[in-house]
């Protein structure tokens, strides 16, 4: 931990977030992650041992406990505790200002599809599901051998990186750069497909449905919002399908 020497609370408050991952970390746990496994398949940049480094840290704060259960094996959660849950409005003071000023197009370096599908594993709406098992098949154009699957029931989702061994329902082909902006907010679903950037090949139902599954990203708002206020334009709702299917479909929420 950097320390820098200063009597201040905003010193201090860095010594204790500015550490590199540090505020991912946290970000990830205040939208529900509480295992090491699911911490570190959602950051994948990060080293085991940086990782359990960074956990321990912040539990030495009083920002993170440790809480080991036995339940047939032992498991163990990492959860925030008072003063990390009051991280909140940190974190969130920190989307707002980095979609405004801070966030434009997506970096080559930034586009990882596991990490994308991971994310969308994590906003489905479940309650929008067919009845029966579907698998989505995404190839993603840009990414060399990126082909994978999403397995959707009501009761799991999955994401597989070997093909899951039942039918595909969904084969979605899109441009990986555009899948992410229109994931974030900074393009809408109607113009992905008007431009080809995205097509989702499947019986006209499921492919009709299909951007209603997801709840888009959490910081798709503040991203939208950044864009009007920054712009003064209009940007059609990530996933609206309005234009594409009749009747209008129910807009996911973020």
């Amino acid at each position: 931990m950097y320390q820098y020497g200063q009597y201040c609370p905003v010193a201090r408050a860095a010594e204790i977030l500015g550490d590199r991952w540090t505020l991912l970390i946290v970000r990830d746990l205040l939208t529900g992650t509480r295992y090491f496994n699911a911490l570190k398949r959602g950051l994948p940049g990060i080293s085991g041992t940086l990782l359990a480094d960074r956990l321990r840290r912040l539990q030495d704060v009083g920002v993170v406990e440790k809480r080991s259960e036995l339940k047939g094996r032992s498991t163990t959660e990492y959860l925030l505790t008072t003063a990390g849950s009051e991280l909140r409005d940190v974190v969130h003071a920190l989307l707002m200002w980095g979609a405004k000023w801070g966030f434009g197009e997506p970096r080559p370096e930034e586009l990882d599809p596991i990490l994308l599908l991971w994310w969308m594993r994590s906003r489905i709406h479940i309650d929008r599901l067919p009845a029966e098992r579907i698998v989505v098949e995404f190839d993603f154009r840009g990414v060399e051998n990126a082909v994978y699957w999403l397995m959707l029931t009501r009761k799991d989702v999955s994401v597989c990186l070997q093909h899951p061994g039942h039918d595909v329902d969904v084969v979605v082909t899109a441009d990986l750069a555009s899948f992410y902006e229109v994931w974030l907010g900074r393009l809408s679903y109607d113009d992905a497909l008007r431009a080809n950037q995205i097509n989702v090949d499947a019986l006209p139902a499921l492919a009709c449905d299909f951007p209603n599954w997801f709840a888009w990203s959490a910081a798709a708002e503040a991203v939208r919002a950044a864009m009007l206020d920054r712009d003064g334009e209009r940007l059609a709702v990530s996933g609206g399908g309005t234009e594409t299917c009749e009747p209008p479909l129910h807009l996911p929420n973020d």
